[in-house]
């Protein structure tokens, strides 16, 4: 990455799972890099496929911006005048409650049907979507299974994305990419389609594969390399290290070109 396209670099969107996290923890030196981007006056926001609630508690525990959840579902960020964290949804409340259990239904098919397979964890606010653990809290899945998972979700009318550790289903078209730009429209008056050169996206997964094709200067970590088959445009440059510290390295790069 040039010194002068990191130095022209505003802002870091980035992913959650296997990019700030390794392990499932936010290691300190990705902590530190974020508090250091902070500090610069470079905002982060994370986009995620992680549930309302998980997002909602990351925006009160670390330096964020603002935040993408549940694959484009929701996006919350801290009301500058009240302090409140606020969250804008794709669908109303009683839209949502219908389709959760609609997607209980189908979710308790596949979790039948896939071997291996179970309901994530990660339930509390899922308000938009469902999510199908194959590499989290289970044994890894074979490609063949989560395939399967994948076409099953789709055979339902489901839009789909398969993270690093979970394939998601939910009603729409949207995902990290729309809800993106529609959040920096809304609440930093950013037209991401004519600033995408002066943003960067961090990721590690298929589920990322929007973001890398938007953003001409994305960055995959390292772990990233495992899935480049099933990215259709991988991004711009991949880091050394990976998860955490693949964002914590490249952050160390943006900040130095600064200087």
């Amino acid at each position: 990455m040039p010194v002068p396209v990191r130095r022209a670099i505003r802002g870091v969107l980035t992913d959650i799972d296997d990019t700030l996290t390794t392990g499932g923890e936010l290691p300190d030196v990705a902590r530190l890099a974020l508090d250091d981007l902070a500090t610069a006056g470079i905002p982060v926001v994370a986009i995620t496929g992680r549930p309302a609630g998980m997002c909602e508690r990351v925006l009160d525990a670390w330096p964020l911006a603002a935040i993408v959840g549940e694959n484009g579902g929701v996006w919350m960020r801290r009301d500058p005048s009240r302090g409140a964290v606020v969250a804008h949804y794709e669908h109303d409340a009683d839209e949502r409650a219908r389709q959760r259990a609609l997607l209980a239904e189908i979710g308790a098919r596949i979790v039948n049907a896939v071997p291996g397979a179970t309901i994530a964890v990660d339930r509390y606010r899922r308000e938009t979507d469902i999510a199908i653990d194959w590499a989290e809290h289970v044994a890894p899945l074979p490609r063949a299974a989560v395939d399967r998972i994948v076409d099953m979700l789709r055979a339902e009318g489901l839009s789909t994305a398969v993270s690093s550790i979970h394939v998601h289903g939910w009603f729409g078209a949207h995902d990290k990419l729309a809800t993106s730009r529609r959040l920096f429209e809304a609440a930093f008056g950013v037209d991401l389609s004519a600033e995408r050169e002066r943003y960067t996206y961090v990721g590690d997964a298929p589920n990322d594969a929007p973001m890398f094709a938007f953003f001409p200067h994305a960055v995959g970590v390292a772990n990233l390399r495992r899935f480049l088959d099933r990215v259709p445009t991988p991004p711009a440059y991949i880091t050394q290290k990976e998860a955490g510290e693949g964002f914590a390295e490249l952050t160390a790069l943006l900040l130095a070109a600064r200087k």
